[in-house]
């Protein structure tokens, strides 16, 4: 494996090497190889949850659990029928046969909040498509992440895997100087002078021997991505609402959003942010969210959440409260709730920039808004969408058909998730039928190529061999025709589709 001592030239040259032998592997190899990155992590899920708990001091061990069986054991069941080598398709009526092949070295930039699961996700997918992956981890999460990258390179070894087909970069959190931005610069040295995690993937990103760039990170990080010239897939924000409308099962309602909101300690970007419903059945809702240990808080704790959630210095969200308990995240703002809080509920009277609880919170936090009716809920749902996390997720409880349909049609969101938690209805696999996904695309509205749960089919190019086929009513048509200005587009269609 690449030591701390070799230079970033040199993991690109090996993963360049290792993209070349992985491109000459059948496909029974390749499922070989990638069975057995699977079962490696799924045999350490409980080993890396608790690694990761442990460095980040993040969310729930056992929550981590579930996360890395998501992102070994769901992912491999999801792929591991796909043809992703040679011919993948023939379609003999029209000519087309489609053939697949790998895009090449992977750069994957993974986050502190679901780092091995993200890890274990990205090398599945990289290496059932043979693509050679590099691993750049949080700099909060480098031990649990690259121990799992390990645990994966040497499971796929031993099925004789391409040398260096999974490759990491470790580094340290302080700043890189203008003279070390150059490629060449050695870990060694790197490790010496020390740098920062942005200016990392700035040269990283931009190298353009990477053929793709995976990034599951921080908006600043996805920028750079983006602006690389490189091709990226990655998710964007998340602030999802979740829309509880008056025909729907309120217990099991609540039941499902807090199964999501507590799930990690609402470490997921997926998870509920806001919660809107109608005035008609705002009473019932709070009286079963409080049954079930959800703490509305008084206007004046409200302020006090607002003076610690994000951080002064950066505007983001503060690092001090992600993943965090509901009773802890009371007590640093200053106020006391019972220990066994699920989570934390804000009453809000408005929606943006003056309401600092608008945005993303990866911790156990819900907003709550009541509307006097459903088309007020629904602008309400649009404005928490518009308010950082446009593209990503939304969510609806509700048993009537034509409301999910209004509710649906004007939401700008890749995932619209009825009546499930929205933090594992958006990772699929278990709630429906969705690819099991640790990176959720956000579509053009997030600044991503694609809506899709990100999988192998997003990491493959395909060639498409065309057989001649003629177009019998484009031969028959008298071609002069279009050289006469006299005659207009109906009589021209008219005739071209004549007798078909």
């Amino acid at each position: 494996m690449t030591s701390a001592y070799e230079s970033l030239n040199e993991i690109l040259e090996k993963s360049v090497r290792a993209s070349a032998v992985f491109s000459q592997l059948d496909q029974e190899h390749t499922d070989r190889i990638t069975r057995a990155v699977y079962k490696a992590a799924m045999d350490n899920r409980v080993k890396l949850a608790k690694m990761a708990k442990e460095e980040t001091g993040m969310g729930k061990w056992e929550d981590k659990v579930l996360k890395n069986v998501i992102a070994s054991q769901m992912t491999y069941e999801d792929i591991k029928s796909t043809k992703t080598v040679g011919i993948i398709s023939r379609d003999e009526k029209n000519g087309i046969i489609e053939i697949a092949q790998p895009m090449g070295p992977v750069l994957a930039i993974t986050p502190f909040t679901n780092p091995t699961s993200t890890v274990i996700f990205d090398i599945l997918i990289c290496l059932k498509t043979r693509n050679p992956i590099v691993i750049t981890p949080h700099e909060k999460a480098a031990k649990c992440s690259i121990e799992a990258a390990r645990i994966c390179y040497e499971a796929a070894l031993a099925e004789d895997a391409p040398e260096d087909c999974i490759q990491w970069v470790e580094y340290s959190s302080r700043k890189l100087t203008p003279e070390m931005m150059s490629a060449s610069i050695s870990l060694e040295r790197l490790s010496e002078e020390a740098y920062s995690r942005i200016q990392l993937f700035r040269t990283l990103v931009s190298n353009r021997r990477f053929a793709l760039i995976l990034v599951a990170a921080g908006s600043d990080v996805i920028q750079a991505a983006q602006s690389s010239g490189n091709p990226t897939l990655g998710a964007s924000t998340g602030n999802a609402p979740v829309f509880i409308e008056r025909t729907a099962d309120i217990p099991f309602a609540i039941n499902q959003i807090l199964i999501s909101r507590t799930f990690d300690y609402g470490t997921s970007w997926s998870g509920e942010q806001a919660v809107v419903v109608e005035k008609a059945v705002a009473g019932e809702i709070m009286e079963e969210f409080k049954k079930k240990k959800g703490y509305f808080m008084t206007g004046e704790e409200v302020g006090l959440l607002e003076k610690i959630v994000l951080d002064k210095e950066t505007g983001k969200i503060s690092m001090d409260i992600i993943g965090k308990p509901a009773f802890q995240i009371a007590g640093m703002a200053g106020f006391e709730v019972p220990e066994d809080t699920a989570v934390l509920i804000a009453p809000q009277d408005g929606i943006g920039d003056d309401y600092p609880l608008s945005g993303e919170i990866i911790a156990p936090i819900l907003t709550f808004h009541v509307a006097d009716d459903f088309q007020q809920a629904i602008n309400a749902c649009i404005e928490v969408n518009f308010s950082g996390g446009v593209g990503h997720t939304a969510g609806i409880f509700s048993n009537d058909e034509e409301k999910i349909k209004e509710f649906s049609l004007v939401m700008n969101a890749g995932r619209i998730l009825v009546n499930m938690p929205s933090t594992q209805g958006a990772l699929g696999g278990i709630y429906n039928t969705l690819h099991p996904s640790m990176m959720l695309g956000c579509g053009a509205a997030g600044k991503n190529i694609t809506t899709d749960n990100i999988t192998v089919s997003n990491l493959l190019n395909i060639q498409r061999i065309t057989l001649r086929r003629l177009n019998e009513r484009y031969m028959r048509f008298n071609k002069e025709k279009y050289l006469d200005e006299s005659i207009n587009a109906v009589t021209i269609e008219k005739e071209y589709n004549q007798n078909y």
